[in-house]
């Protein structure tokens, strides 16, 4: 069972809303591509410091010198910080964009977990009618 955070924004008087899950836990895709992964979810800030981190880390191979088993666990241990990281930059970034944090809901699916969040929700769950 995954655990999501709900988020929603409300736009004016007629009620225009968004609704976002975002998943908790670790994201294996800003593991595995990092700056693309960001670049998707329009992440700017962020994408910016993985750019400057990677840059920093590749100058500080070069002037140390450093062996392969070296430079790899930093690799290694820089894309694992991003991972852990991934989904609260999202959860940054929906907060800069006007979304309130709403909840959290759970679910097998992402569409079973916003299922089971709306039937929790019967006001929200008439709004998305």
């Amino acid at each position: 069972m995954k655990v999501y955070t709900v988020h929603l924004r409300r736009h004016g008087l007629d009620l225009d809303h968004d609704l976002i899950l975002v998943e908790e836990g670790f994201c294996w895709s800003a593991f595995f591509l990092s700056l693309p992964w960001a670049i998707w979810y329009r992440l700017w800030w962020p994408a910016l410091g993985i750019t400057a981190g990677a840059l920093i880390l590749n100058q500080i191979f070069w002037i140390f010198h450093l062996d392969s088993l070296t430079s790899t666990t930093l690799i290694l241990g820089y894309a694992l910080l991003i991972g852990l990281l991934a989904n609260d930059l999202r959860r940054w970034q929906l907060e800069r964009q006007g979304f309130a944090s709403f909840g959290v809901t759970t679910g097998q699916t992402k569409d079973e977990a916003l299922g089971r969040f709306l039937d929790a929700s019967p006001d929200i769950r008439g709004e998305f009618a």
